[in-house]
């Protein structure tokens, strides 16, 4: 049986939030001479990092799946937790004298966040040693190791694999012509408003030239939904209506879970752009990006609630 394949980072995430605006102790005219603290009300520690979080939510939907990324020594309890929940780790490799990726994040009121991320293991290139790639139907590249960014794309097309480009916060690493090269001939291209404007930046292909190089264009709004561009039509997708928002943080990795889903299952686009948006609410409800949980039953009932239509 083929399996989706998820590339990206494997990280803790220490997660915590500020009660208040960072807005209110930063000073623009200090910027130069920043020196802030944030005294915070909570902190979490949760299993994180981009192929983490796809993984987990695709686990949740029933997938068959893979993860290939690279960890520390500390990575027992988060291999415990992912055996867990049936998430294949067999193409993850522990190297022994370095740690797991961490990231820390602070967020405040307005969901504004600052972030410190450590790479850990994941510094190390899991394309330099090429795994054996029968049997996969799609992979996804989120962000990772800058050289990953780079050479997944030649490696999947090589293999005729179809793939997601999902550079995230990895945009600003690589340069126009890396971009351009793994945007084309890709499946899809995926990123927030400001993420797609910076490549836009980067690569000096307008929106129309980015339509031409991916087959799925895909543009995140957070909650205002999304916009999804195929060759010769655009979606525009109202998002799900979550019942709280407690932390947004991994709400981007739930909706690429969604879509991967809905590519799988030959979905309608229209119909895979609601869906994904839907499975993203869950994460924005609970605090952590793998701390939330939904069933088959209860994803059918909300899609209707919110879509006025059968999932």
């Amino acid at each position: 049986m083929k399996k989706i394949l998820v590339t990206g980072s494997m990280a803790y995430d220490r997660i915590m939030n500020f009660p208040g605006y960072f807005k209110d102790h930063i000073m623009p005219d200090q910027i130069h001479n920043l020196n802030v603290s944030f005294f915070v009300d909570e902190f979490r520690e949760s299993y994180g990092g981009t192929a983490g979080n796809i993984a987990y939510n695709l686990g949740l939907l029933e997938s068959n799946l893979t993860t290939w990324t690279n960890v520390g020594d500390d990575f027992k309890n988060y291999q415990q937790w992912f055996s867990k929940n049936n998430i294949d780790i067999s193409k993850i490799k522990v190297f022994k004298d370095k740690k797991t990726a961490s990231a820390y994040i602070i967020t405040d009121q307005a969901d504004n966040q600052i972030a410190g991320f450590f790479p850990g293991a994941m510094m190390e290139s899991i394309s330099l040693k090429p795994i054996s790639l029968k049997n996969i139907s799609l992979a996804i590249i989120a962000a990772q190791n800058p050289i990953d960014m780079v050479e997944l794309p030649l490696l999947f097309k090589d293999n005729e694999i179809p793939y997601i480009f999902d550079p995230g916060q990895q945009v600003t690493s690589l340069s126009g012509e890396q971009l351009k090269q793994a945007i084309s001939g890709s499946k899809v291209l995926i990123g927030n408003d400001y993420e797609i404007k910076l490549i836009q930046e980067k690569t000096k292909w307008n929106l129309k030239d980015l339509q031409n190089e991916t087959e799925i264009l895909i543009i995140t709004l957070g909650e205002k939904g999304s916009q999804i561009y195929t060759k010769n039509k655009e979606y525009n997708i109202k998002p799900a209506d979550p019942k709280n928002t407690s932390d947004p943080t991994g709400a981007g990795d739930a909706y690429r879970a969604g879509l991967i889903k809905g590519l799988v299952k030959k979905w309608p686009i229209e119909k895979i752009g609601k869906f994904a948006g839907l499975i993203a609410v869950y994460t924005v409800e609970k605090y952590g990006t793998q701390t939330h949980e939904f069933t088959w039953s209860e994803l059918e009932e909300r899609y209707q609630q919110n879509f006025k239509e059968k999932l």
